[in-house]
């Protein structure tokens, strides 16, 4: 007789899902699967509308990450409008932009993912939450989260109308100009985003890094995963969340691909799985595993963990001075330590608040000029930007009217639906090996897909 359990749902992550592990008549794991039951239609439901609605339209795909799918969609529709925007414009998109990241990646550490690391391991469940953090780490602490969450939010309406639904964006640069109020407003901002991330690093060396549970969890086999990885990189090969080509890398550290938005359909393939409403993605060409045992031959990781391991550097000096000590604490580069996740997350939320302060300090920010009427359509646009969670492209097909004929979403959580279950079936196999479903054990689990900070909404658009 064949035993069942499920874990349903899945907490402390945007969406709905399950998780379902199935033993075998001799006690031993015969199957562990990730199931997402939810499904949204967007592509479909997109067809035959005005393409410049497409940047408030696609942003609805999420609560959490409404301003990557705003972006890129601007991106995309800059692409099929033929349009150039103007410095200001993009000085501004960029501003914004790495203000989201920031707060997002910070909602994460703290709220969702910190929960499992940042409180003692000896607390049960109904303290694995942000009660619990604030309680592990203080009352200040609390308070100087939710104090900079809410003034980087904040600073994201002001310029974008809204942090959960922005209309800022829109094909050829940007709906507003900025005055001098809200420069100083990110100026302030900025430099607090950038005290409080090097805080949340010290948090993180302090009270994870130097316990033994987290250590050995970080090495421990169940949270290692030989992939390939894939992020955006700007001329200089360095890190960018906003625009530049992709760059995918073997199992080893070594470049396969670079390419532009419009052709990453040439590189790769979406899948069907029938247990999952999530499509897969993989290479379409070449083997990424170099030989490596456990390796996934045709899947690359996105997120901050692969944004690190793909990059020859960060373009901040605070930000590049923590990336080293990251390399160097994994003895070089590609890191496959999933849980390093976590660590490279912290790293780019201080990356994005220097970038921060560089652009507020911008002469060009309070320009007039941030926007150019667009004179041509071309058949078919796309645009990529570095969502929190990874690399998102949109791909749109437009008739001579530019009524949008074909939708194709590109989503991080989609690249990173087939590691996300292999990470999970390597925990399950660990924790749950003799039988004994613990809390612990779950949790052990969940931690395994957590570390990607799963958007699951976005992923069954």
């Amino acid at each position: 007789m064949n035993i069942k359990i499920d874990i349903n749902p899945l907490t402390r992550l945007e969406g709905h899902g399950q998780i379902d592990v199935e033993w075998g008549p001799d006690g031993k794991i015969q199957g562990v699967h990730f199931r997402v039951p939810e499904f949204r239609g967007f592509e479909t439901f997109c067809q035959g509308r005005a393409a410049e609605e497409m940047s408030t339209l696609t942003e609805k795909i999420c609560g959490v990450c409404p301003m990557a799918h705003h972006m890129v969609s601007a991106k995309a529709l800059d692409d099929v409008f033929c349009t150039k925007i103007p410095v200001a414009a993009e000085i501004i998109r960029k501003l914004v932009y790495h203000a989201f990241i920031y707060e997002d990646h910070l909602l994460h550490f703290y709220f969702l993912g910190g929960p499992d690391f940042l409180i003692s391991s000896d607390s049960g469940i109904a303290n694995r939450n942000i009660l619990g953090v604030i309680q592990s780490l203080g009352d200040d602490v609390g308070r100087q989260v939710l104090n900079v969450r809410k003034q980087v939010r904040d600073l994201v309406s002001k310029i974008a109308g809204s942090a959960l639904y922005p209309v800022l964006a829109l094909p050829g640069g940007v709906s507003r100009s900025l005055d001098s109020d809200v420069r100083d407003q990110a100026r302030k901002v900025s430099s607090l985003a950038v005290e409080f991330a090097c805080q949340s690093l010290r948090i993180f060396k302090s009270h994870v890094l130097a316990g033994t549970r987290f250590h050995r969890l970080l090495n421990d086999p169940a949270f290692y995963l030989p992939t390939g990885y894939m992020g955006m990189v700007n001329a200089s090969g360095q890190i960018d969340f906003y625009d530049g080509l992709i760059r995918i890398i073997d199992v080893a550290g070594r470049p396969i691909h670079q390419f532009a938005a419009n052709q990453v359909m040439a590189v790769l393939v979406e899948r069907v799985n029938a247990l999952t409403r999530i499509k897969t993605i993989h290479c379409r060409e070449g083997d990424l595993s170099v030989g490596a045992s456990g390796s996934m031959a045709d899947v690359c990781r996105v997120g901050p963990l692969a944004r690190l391991n793909v990059t020859d550097g960060l373009p901040t000096r605070l930000a590049q001075a923590e990336y080293e000590e990251w390399v160097h604490a994994f003895g070089g580069k590609p890191v496959h330590h999933t849980l390093a996740y976590h660590w490279a997350r912290l790293i780019e939320a201080l990356y994005a608040a220097e970038t921060m302060v560089e652009l507020a300090d911008n002469s060009a920010l309070t320009s007039a000029i941030v926007h150019t009427i667009p004179q041509k359509i071309k058949p078919d646009g796309a645009g990529a930007c570095e969502a929190p969670r990874g690399a998102l492209f949109h791909l749109y097909r437009v008739d001579e009217h530019a009524i949008i004929q074909h939708v194709n979403l590109i989503v991080a959580t989609q690249i990173n639906a087939a590691a996300i279950g292999k990470s999970i079936e390597k925990a399950a196999m660990a924790f749950l090996s003799n039988g004994d479903v613990t809390d612990s054990a779950i949790n052990h689990i969940e931690m395994a897909y957590r570390a990607y900070d799963p958007c699951l909404a976005c992923a069954t658009h």
